[in-house]
């Protein structure tokens, strides 16, 4: 498994359902526990040894800049020596040893396909991982990455199941997404739960523009030509949407059955 394959997670939007939290910080920096949800995100991929990150940044950018800017003091004991020879020395005490991240600044009011297309030039691999920067799962990224290649499209989304439908409604034919639907009604199908792996080629399809999003166009054109996939993940997913799922994501971690932990 080659693991030089990048993970791209969007951290621009404002997060408008979720202004009770997102007034102050962007949506990404909300957390779970002690940390933000990003930081189980990424995590979750680094378990599997991927572990260059491209954060899109957009809405309050320095507060993810200055969380990662400090990260080694903030986690990590710290001697400091004050005076004329004033130094510190780090002792390690976390786990994300080699994590490479690019901060990129994809504007303020940039859709999610302009973001994409503005980290092109951070793109030196044939495929990169992309995901939204507000959903954790217990997903299998080798798994994901094997069932991308073996397929041979240019875009694979992981369809999920969540109790209550808010997203991309996917129409499937096997493993085929017939159709790709943004925010429809609920009929049972499966949902875009994000986790993508798309090929270089995604580049083609996109802008840089404000205006171009992932979703609704490039997606949906994309399948309509029959280049969009589906891994199926029966198991947990769950998103930050609205301050219930804030809750219910703090309930989970706090009495230990947070799912999407699989780290140890």
């Amino acid at each position: 498994m080659n693991k030089d394959v990048p993970v791209v997670i969007f951290c621009g939007g404002a997060g408008t359902r979720l202004r009770e939290e997102t007034e102050f910080k962007p949506k990404p920096m909300v957390t779970i526990g002690n940390r933000p949800i990003l930081w189980h995100i990424m995590k979750i991929y680094a378990h599997y040894g991927f572990k260059k990150f491209i954060l899109c940044l957009g809405y309050k950018r320095e507060m993810i800049k200055e969380y990662f800017y400090h990260y080694e003091i903030v986690h990590n004991d710290v001697i400091i020596t004050l005076g004329r020879n004033s130094n510190f020395q780090i002792f390690n005490g976390h786990d994300e040893e080699d994590w490479q991240i690019i901060l990129s600044d994809t504007g303020d009011n940039a859709y999610k396909g302009a973001r994409l297309k503005r980290i092109q030039k951070y793109i030196g691999s044939d495929e990169l991982m992309v995901t939204y920067g507000d959903g954790v799962t217990d997903i299998d990224i080798n798994n994901l990455l094997t069932f991308h290649r073996a397929h041979g499209k240019i875009a694979t989304v992981t369809g999920v199941r969540p109790k209550f439908l808010r997203f991309a409604e996917l129409e499937t034919r096997s493993d085929h997404v017939t159709k790709f639907t943004e925010k429809p009604q609920n009929n049972g199908n499966y949902i875009n739960g994000g986790f993508f792996v798309f090929k270089r080629k995604i580049f083609d399809y996109l802008e840089d523009r404000d205006n171009c999003d992932l979703e609704v166009g490039t997606l949906e054109e994309i399948s309509k030509a029959g280049e969009l996939m589906i891994y199926k993940h029966d198991k947990f997913w769950a998103c930050m949407d609205t301050l219930r799922d804030v809750e219910y994501l703090n309930n989970l971690w706090n009495s230990r059955q947070a799912a999407w932990k699989i780290w140890q």
